[in-house]
């Protein structure tokens, strides 16, 4: 198919879009910021109670939008008047009297709340928003809204393109996955579309998309999914179009209600409007997508454990090689890619390698996003370009450590980069950047995307044990390192933060998590050891053992 032939069909649906959209004569909108974290402090009553409050109301429309990353200003209602004006209201409670948001529809626009507050201002400042974009402000429920600001746009501009060429494209530009391993994501397509051309017995290529995060402090991919489902779904067609695959799984969290509602609802209105399955855009290239849920528990983030449960298989992971290139779901090739990696791709093939390539660092490119929280004054999920520092993402973006009234101040005492499978971070160790591929001399994994903040009175020795214990908790089971060693790193460490610890006891930890991190199958088993040896890299000597 011609390229002009491929811009024209997503052309006329844009085109169509806008002018719907236009029909509607521009109703005031009142944006509720609707998320897993507005929800839980009742996103959903205040929702339903200004629906209700301007039902009599032709000139004013209650959107529900996803969260905008400010979780520390749950829930955020936006006013965007008829005459271009905004009016910010943040912390609405489902309590709180709203007759305050209804005035503001009619106001002359002369009120405080005409900017967002101090803190919204703070928080934003300091970061390059990029994939975030229009998260918070377009109806992820509306096909028409991304249609209409160009959404599907590099669909459009990738079909009229060869496979090859979006590929050398998508590897010129640099992008990583973003998933933790931050193996270059274009290099999986193109390893899948020659499987697939190699293996005459393989009939069809897969790609599935792991939004199965189900890692403690971790909330980037729901952000995604709730606020703007399309831009991931035109991500994952783009790169299923470059790997030859015809069959595009979304993979999400068994626990993450709302996103997969909002992303199944989203792949239903993509279908109805040709943009995927048979023919996409008129084009020759069919795509299948759909929506499964995990099968619940942390190790299902694992590339190949979410292969075996699609499969109905037991949820543990597979031998490799081989790779889901090579052979993955029903022994076809596979790729597998985060959420947020393919959130970058549609801009990379609109706007070009130059304008991805001018963020971040030469050796990782774009932005990262990541989820801050803990005793930090504004957590929420946050968007900076890659080699940001840790201090700079609390300090700069979070506020620094969070304040309590009627409590002596406090300080910031260490951050958990990574959740339980990094580490844990001194204050006087976070002017380390994030940066995939970098291993600290502890152990921490800096290329991840989450940080817990903790001041001056945690234990890191029970924050420790905490990480340990969950990865304990979470082991499937296989393989016998993972399975034995995991719990025997609790006792040990349990025996230290109960004062009962022995010299022998550190030398265990030591022992235990080279063991269990070299013999195990997976990740999870692979670096279940990194919260201890941080501990000891960073605390050892304060453990109170004798030889510690």
């Amino acid at each position: 198919m011609t390229e002009a032939n491929c811009r024209a069909a997503w052309e006329t649906l844009a085109t169509n879009a806008r002018e719907g959209i236009a029909e509607l004569g521009h109703p005031t909108r009142v944006l509720v910021q609707w998320g897993h974290c507005s929800q839980a402090v009742g996103a959903d009553a205040i929702f339903r109670r200004l629906n209700e409050m301007l039902a009599s109301r032709q000139d004013a429309a209650v959107v529900a939008v996803g969260c905008d990353g400010a979780c520390f200003a749950a829930t955020q209602v936006v006013v965007e008047r008829t005459n271009g004006t905004t009016c910010f209201f943040d912390r609405i409670s489902a309590y709180d009297d709203l007759s305050g948001i209804v005035a503001a529809l009619d106001s002359d626009g002369s009120s405080d709340k005409e900017r967002p507050s101090p803190d919204l201002e703070a928080f934003f400042t300091p970061q390059h928003i990029a994939l975030m974009e229009g998260v918070g402000s377009i109806n992820p429920s509306s096909l028409g809204e991304y249609l209409a600001g160009d959404g599907y746009g590099g669909l459009a501009t990738a079909l009229a393109m060869t496979p090859e060429a979006v590929i050398q494209l998508v590897l010129d530009a640099g992008l990583l996955g973003r998933g933790g391993a931050y193996f270059p994501a274009a290099r999986k397509w193109q390893a899948a579309r020659r499987a697939g051309l190699l293996n005459s017995d393989a009939a069809r290529r897969h790609l599935v998309v792991n939004a199965e995060e189900g890692e403690p402090g971790l909330f980037k991919d729901r952000h995604l999914m709730e606020g703007n489902p399309h831009r991931i779904i035109e991500g994952a067609l783009i790169a299923a179009y470059a790997a030859g695959a015809d069959s595009v799984v979304m993979y999400v969290n068994a626990e993450a209600e709302l996103s997969a509602e909002r992303l199944a609802a989203a792949v239903a209105d993509a279908k109805a409007a040709g943009l995927c399955g048979p023919n996409a855009l008129g084009s020759e290239f069919g795509c299948a997508v759909e929506v499964r849920r995990g099968a619940g528990g942390y190790v299902c983030g694992e590339e190949t454990t979410l292969l075996n449960t699609i499969e109905g298989r037991r949820r543990e992971p597979r031998l490799r090689p081989p790779f889901p290139t090579d052979a993955g779901l029903y022994g076809e090739p596979t790729v597998i890619n985060n959420a947020e990696t393919l959130c970058n791709v549609p801009a990379i093939i609109t706007g070009g390698v130059r304008r991805f390539a001018s963020i971040g660092l030469n050796e990782a490119r774009g932005t990262r996003l990541v989820s801050l929280s803990g005793a930090v004054q504004r957590p929420g999920l946050a968007e900076v370009p890659l080699g940001t520092t840790v201090r700079q993402v609390i300090e700069r973006v979070g506020g620094g450590v969070r304040l309590v009234k009627s409590s002596p101040v406090r300080h910031l005492g260490f951050a958990v980069v990574g959740g339980p499978s990094s580490g844990i971070l001194p204050a006087a160790e976070l002017d380390v950047p994030l940066r995939p591929g970098m291993l600290h001399a502890s152990g921490v994994v800096m290329g991840a995307g989450g940080i817990t903040v903790f001041d001056d009175r945690a234990s890191p020795v029970a924050v420790a044990l905490r990480l340990a214990e969950y990865n304990a908790a979470e082991s499937c089971g296989k393989c016998t390192p993972c399975r034995e060693g995991t719990p025997r790193i609790v006792e040990a460490l349990a025996r230290v933060v109960s004062g009962d610890g022995q010299p022998s006891d550190v030398q265990d930890l030591r022992d235990l998590s080279e063991i269990v991190g070299a013999a195990s199958l997976c990740g999870l088993g692979q670096m279940a050891g990194n919260p201890v040896n941080s501990l000891l890299h960073f605390y050892g000597s304060e453990l109170g053992i004798d030889g510690g």
